[in-house]
């Protein structure tokens, strides 16, 4: 039966105080242990002589073996202490630990947010992401910015500066969200609610909090969570793609028909959930159907080397070697110095098969 009631207006926002003892305070996330302090004092403030020594010696601190020895781990949401005793960190916890570490050393260091990025790993595959966060620093009139992995890219937006709050309600939803998939609802709750404690409109919160709140079968707070997070941001994908889901459940066919024409709207914006298609299509052997998303992916975004390097396979693949080398070289000449070698090898590659055949 389709309800007939419109969708519930979204409330004023209103975020309630966790009450979980196991959530830590954000002066705890935060926090450098006074050992970490120790070495900084040894290791870089006596030995440097100016800023941009102490950045130099603080990145050989954190990344030499002899120091840190910090390893990437996409999965290591940790406060700044557990990111120094576990010697692993995820982007966001890099970027916790490299900025309280470079403000105590007298840098000028920030937080720094980017809306959607997708990211390469040879263990786990293609990985999108809906949010990243990263650092970045200002030295001597220069802007840098300091990121933990290599394999992302970025939207076209690029990095933006953002405020310690909101860096924490990142830190808090991601744990939030380990503690959901895990189960652990009333921990979930709690790293929700303090999320958004930090940033009232921090809509990956709200939108978690609303699947939270959908498992546990209170389909109406599910709705205002929902609807409170699309009320700040309309074209949150995640978010439209849950409040679909949860009006599915509830049988209302007017409001599920409202949403799915925004999200269609908003992925057909989107390159990188175009791309995201392509790679699909490519993985299931659909070429030519690999070969339409990426064309989009390019359309919308033509700077990216590696959708232009999808294409390219994507024409390789489905025997358009002519095309498969136009987009290669676009890919080679979009990569930089460090991809320009790797690239120009397939192209080479390419070509030699191209004349093997003309040779026939």
């Amino acid at each position: 039966m389709a309800l007939a009631a419109p969708p519930p207006a979204p409330s004023p926002i209103h975020v309630p105080i966790p009450v979980s003892a196991s959530v830590p305070a954000p002066e705890q996330v935060m926090a450098i242990p006074p050992e970490v302090r120790a070495q900084l004092q040894e290791r870089v403030i006596k030995v440097a002589n100016s800023p941009e020594q102490r950045l130099h010696l603080l990145v050989e601190l954190v990344f030499r073996p002899e120091g840190l020895g910090l390893e990437y781990d996409t999965e290591a949401t940790l406060t700044v202490a557990e990111t120094w005793q576990q010697r692993r960190a995820n982007c966001l916890s890099f970027t916790l630990l490299f900025v309280a570490l470079a403000r105590e050393i007298g840098l000028d260091a920030r937080m720094q947010e980017v809306g959607q990025v997708v990211s390469w790993y040879q263990d786990q595959g293609l990985i999108f992401n809906a949010g990243h966060v990263n650092v970045g620093m200002r030295l001597e009139g220069r802007s840098a910015t300091l990121d933990l992995d290599s394999n992302v890219l970025y939207d076209r937006r690029g990095p933006q500066p953002i405020n310690d709050s909101r860096a924490l309600a990142h830190f808090y939803n991601n744990r939030g969200a380990e503690q959901l998939a895990a189960h652990d609802y009333a921990s979930a709750r709690a790293y929700f609610e303090t999320a958004l404690r930090m940033d009232p409109r921090f809509v990956p919160a709200w939108s978690n909090l609303g699947v939270l709140e959908s498992r546990e079968n209170d389909v109406g707070a599910a709705s205002r969570d929902l609807e409170t997070a699309l009320s700040i941001n309309p074209s949150h994908a995640p978010a439209l793609h849950n409040a679909t889901k949860l009006y599915q459940r509830m049988g209302d066919t007017r409001r599920v028909a409202q949403l799915q024409t925004r999200l269609e709207q908003v992925r057909k914006r989107d390159p990188f959930y175009q791309y995201m298609q392509g790679n699909t299509a490519e993985t299931a052997g659909d070429y030519a159907l690999a070969v339409h998303y990426y064309r989009e992916a390019v359309r919308l975004y033509g700077n990216a080397h590696q959708f232009h390097f999808g294409l390219a396979r994507a024409y390789f693949l489905s025997g358009n070697n002519r095309l498969a080398e136009r987009e290669m070289k676009h890919a080679r000449d979009l990569g930089g110095d460090p991809l320009r070698a790797v690239y120009q090898s397939k192209l080479d590659g390419i070509r030699r098969l191209e004349a093997r055949h003309a040779a026939r």
